[in-house]
């Protein structure tokens, strides 16, 4: 069996001093994603040397996942450094060199709207025409306005309408489609394509917000996400540069992989003498270590119980939502799980399809599929044999120099598990003729390699990223950000179990820099913990 057990190294830090004349802390990070190796990194540079990471896939990495395909990299997992100043994602990039070949076409100054780069938007209806360049422009003047209004009732307060049901989508659909249907100028026909139109940005605003719809979004929270200022920028090596940069200084005995874990038994003592480990939902009580001194053990499946006093969990939310019952005991307290519960987490996946020669012109950037008989439409869910319809579009990536011809699809949603349990072949076929058609071009090749993401069905992360549905509020991020035991429960060893990752950054969820920033704050609970005990123990008058 493997073992996590590592020993304590000598250290000049003034920290580890005071920590040795002490039993050195057991600190258990569990998921080596950005936010547990960010943790990690902290506290192994400030002086604790027991920290152990345990990760379930047999990669470090997470929710970043670069392929290497002929001179390229290409991303299943993050893409976009979401701008510069102050990221500390940007900095870790522009230090170490990685963004020296990032080209302007992979450089975005404005909102980003999945890849942005030079070139042309195509908008193509599913009759096989394109919808001519001053309409694209004249609907998307028209939907930036309503989406700045969708960003004021968080930050200036406003009352959310009962007619909004508090979602963007219902909002941002209500109000467009009223703006163009009072419109004088334009003809029937033409309102008819700018409010598919309307469809075919909302399923683009799903993808970026990994919502099944922006119906779940809530109006009242969608503008307390917040922007980093400056560019937003990809990494032509990939993104793993930036997770191999935070894992170079961890020793790689600190890292367990394919490990993953069962239970945190936490708040163990009070647990035992409770007779919690006789309970029948535990099977391993024969296996059951005595108490040694440690509040927490880590169960792992492989059979494996680490000792812990303090476990940062990283967990991803969709994992939280499907494992919190049985991966907590005792179990987490009803506000947490109502936090848990409340906030959203869905699927945003990435379709790559190569082809030998580029069927699009030079200036085309993205074919951007409009359905015409959806105008009306107030749901946007489809039944699993038309998962299809809610591919939004496919973005060429740039420079050919780099990825040759390249054409990168995005779906999210339900849909996009549906698409996750079809073979290559089926998803190849279906995408091919998706484009004939709407290209109205018959003669379209299959494509001679497809790759794609399948986040959803990854049983180690269960999703994309979070998102605040309607009913949630940033509130719910705290909520799940809050260690246990709650700071109340006086008698228990504080700091016990901490929470990391994307989900519990209120302004920051859903990014990278928002699960680095995540796992460096449950590093630093910890360190000013025991700086704390150490500065107070130092102080103590002689008696």
């Amino acid at each position: 069996m493997q073992s996590c057990e590592i020993s304590s190294d000598s250290t000049d830090d003034p920290l580890s001093s005071g920590l040795r004349s002490h039993r050195q802390p057991r600190i258990v990070v569990i998921g080596a994603g950005l936010a547990g190796l960010a943790a990690t990194k902290i506290l192994l540079k400030n002086g604790f040397t027991d920290v152990t990471v345990l990760e379930a896939s047999d990669h470090v990495g997470g929710r970043v996942q670069s392929v290497q395909h002929g001179k390229a990299t290409l991303e299943l997992g993050a893409t976009w450094i979401h701008g510069a100043n102050g990221n500390p994602v940007y900095h870790l990039a522009e230090d170490n060199g990685l963004l020296e070949h990032t080209t302007d076409g992979e450089k975005s100054e404005g909102r980003i709207s999945l890849y942005t780069k030079n070139g042309v938007a195509h908008y193509q209806t599913n009759a096989g025409k394109r919808i001519p360049k001053d309409l694209v422009e004249e609907f998307s003047d028209l939907y930036n306005e309503v989406y700045e209004l969708t960003q004021e009732f968080f930050q200036n307060g406003k009352p959310v309408c009962a007619e909004s049901q508090n979602s963007v989508g219902v909002f941002t659909r209500d109000v467009v489609r009223k703006k163009i249907m009072l419109d004088p100028d334009d003809s029937e026909s033409t309102k008819k394509l700018k409010l598919s139109m309307l469809q075919q940005y909302l399923k683009v605003e799903s993808c970026e917000s990994s919502s099944p719809s922006m119906d779940e979004v809530s109006l009242s929270e969608f503008g307390e996400w917040t922007e980093i200022p400056g560019a937003h920028y990809v990494i032509p090596e990939g993104f793993m540069k930036i997770v191999q940069l935070l894992a170079q200084d961890i020793p790689s005995r600190t890292i367990c992989l394919s490990k993953s874990v069962r239970c945190i038994h936490w708040n163990y003592s009070a647990q035992h003498q409770e007779g919690n480990a006789g309970s029948s939902d535990n099977n391993h009580n024969e296996n059951n270590p005595p108490i040694l001194g440690h509040p927490i053990y880590v169960e792992c499946e492989d059979e494996e119980w680490i000792t812990a006093d303090h476990v940062i969990v990283t967990a991803s939310l969709g994992v939280l939502k499907q494992n919190h019952e049985v991966m907590f005991s005792p179990s987490l307290p009803e506000d947490k799980v109502l936090a848990i519960e409340k906030l959203g987490i869905s699927t945003t996946d990435k379709i790559f399809l190569e082809f030998e020669e580029p069927f699009w012109s030079p200036e085309c950037n993205s074919i951007q599929f409009v359905w015409e008989d959806e105008a009306q439409l107030e749901q946007l869910v489809y039944p699993e044999e038309l998962w299809y319809k809610k591919i939004c579009s496919f973005d060429v990536l740039y420079p050919p120099e780099r990825y040759g011809y390249m054409l990168s699809g995005w779906i999210c949603g339900q849909e996009a598990l549906y698409m996750e349990r079809c073979d290559d072949e089926t998803v190849a076929e279906t995408c091919t003729e998706l484009l004939r058609r709407f290209t109205g071009n018959p003669d379209i090749p299959k494509p001679w390699r497809i790759l794609r993401s399948s986040w959803g069905s990854n049983p180690f992360i269960r999703g994309s990223y979070s998102f605040t549905r309607v009913g949630s509020s940033g509130e719910d991020c705290e909520r799940l950000a809050m260690s246990l035991p709650y700071a109340d429960s006086s008698k228990a060893p504080p700091l016990q179990v901490l929470f990391a990752g994307e989900a519990t950054h209120r302004k920051y969820y859903s990014t990278t820099h928002g699960a680095l920033l995540s796992g460096q704050r449950e590093a630093t609970r910890l360190i000013e913990m025991y700086q704390d005990l150490h500065r107070a123990e130092t102080t103590k008058p002689n008696m």
